[in-house]
């Protein structure tokens, strides 16, 4: 459905009561502009349809003088959506008070319709300014390898750990590991929800909706686990992947995302909005055979190779092997070292990050270095016009097809 300007109808909530409210709502379902998802006198009535980060506006009505604020805190409880205030009675006792509160209008009756929807439309036009205008834009940190057992979910979870716990990052851990993702557990975590509830919601995704599908970590670290069944990985696409990332961005300061051992779909998103990829290798030669695959399949991706990190997990395991003989056989500089430690798999089987739980240990130390690292990068990535950005993704999906014929 659309209005005549072509946009879709702003999908809004009506709640409390006022005299002529009844005329107002039954015009409000009749405007095109609108979209009139509900309405109820009782806010806590109406809590499942003001959560999730679905509408665009509420509108509070409201008798009397004074400003309704147990009403508006109530409202707030449930949604962050810009809320207009109908008001029945004189207004002018409560304008100061409902600016302070943030309120997006206050609107006198009797009023005529188009006046009320002029209000909506110009709050929800506020807001989208000043989602749009935010300083924030969150680096993707994608921690990847082609080789499964290698450590990218113990890696994951205790550097998103470390930057929100050591840095104050506000950080984001996506488990992209679809299948068979393990985050939530190794963090000690048993999530309600996960992406899968995220992306078969209903509505636009946003800010929101996110903050309302992710769950927290005591150090301040939020997570969005991997779905319980394998089944339901199909139903996060690419698209809705990519939308999440570009909420997310502008959400957090970090986004850690946790992948499985494969280049498909996913990963290929993951990529196309990754500012820097840690690719995981070990002291084996099945592992090294495959870190020199991926690296050609990036370089056949063209993903910028000033973007990779190349980190040697368990460095010090005697096995024959040296880092030197690693980078020689990669033709690629090992960045970091990551070493055995009995503390890890101690760690992991009490649902723990190593690095929080043992600060002290070997690991940890290695951790919050590569943190610094990670954190010490920030400088700004070249950005591509849309048309660029097209061509790019369209020569990726044939290399893809390629990849998987």
């Amino acid at each position: 459905m659309t209005t005549e300007s072509g946009g879709a109808p702003l999908r809004i909530y009506v709640t409390g009561s006022c005299e002529g409210l009844f005329e107002i709502v039954e015009a409000l379902r009749d405007h095109e502009g609108v979209e009139l998802v509900g309405t109820t006198e009782q806010i806590a009535e109406a809590a499942s349809a003001l959560t999730g980060g679905h509408l665009d506006a509420v509108v509070h009505a409201t008798r009397g003088s004074e400003f309704p604020a147990g009403e508006y805190a109530a409202l707030r409880e449930y949604t962050r959506a810009p809320v207009i205030l109908l008001c029945s009675g004189d207004c002018s006792g409560m304008l100061e008070e409902a600016l302070e509160a943030e309120v997006a209008d206050v609107v006198p009756l009797p009023q005529l319709t188009e006046n009320i929807v002029f209000s909506i439309r110009k709050a929800c036009q506020a807001e989208r300014r000043s989602t749009s205008g935010s300083s924030r834009v969150g680096r993707v940190v994608t921690v990847f390898s082609p080789k499964g057992g290698i450590g990218k979910t113990v890696v994951s979870t205790n550097l998103a750990s470390t930057l929100a716990k050591h840095h104050k990052e506000r950080t984001l851990l996506l488990d992209l590991d679809l299948q068979f993702g393990d985050a939530a557990i190794m963090l000690g975590l048993e999530p309600d929800k996960t992406i899968y509830d995220l992306v078969v919601a209903p509505g636009e995704l946003d800010s929101e909706k996110l903050a309302g599908y992710t769950c927290a970590h005591p150090c301040g670290l939020d997570v969005l686990p991997a779905p319980i069944r394998p089944e339901d990985a199909e139903l996060v696409t690419e698209g809705k992947l990519a939308r999440l990332l570009e909420v997310a961005r502008a959400s957090y300061d970090m986004i850690v995302v946790d992948t499985s051992p494969f280049f498909h779909g996913p990963m290929l998103a993951t990529l196309d909005r990754t500012d820097l990829l840690l690719l995981l290798c070990g002291l084996d030669i099945p592992t090294i055979k495959n870190v020199r695959l991926g690296l050609q399949t990036l370089e056949l991706l063209s993903f910028p190779s000033e973007r990779v990190r190349i980190i040697l997990n368990r460095a010090n395991t005697n096995v024959g092997l040296k880092r030197s003989e690693v980078e020689d056989t990669l033709r690629a500089k090992v960045h970091a070292e990551l070493p055995s430690d009995r503390a890890v798999p101690m760690a992991v089987n009490r649902g723990k990050p190593v690095a929080l739980a043992e600060p002290g240990a070997d690991f940890s130390r290695a951790m919050r270095e590569l943190a610094d690292a990670v954190v010490g990068k920030k400088a700004g990535r070249a950005q591509k016009s849309p048309r660029e950005k097209q061509k790019a993704r369209a020569e990726r999906q044939s290399i893809f097809a390629r990849i998987r014929s």
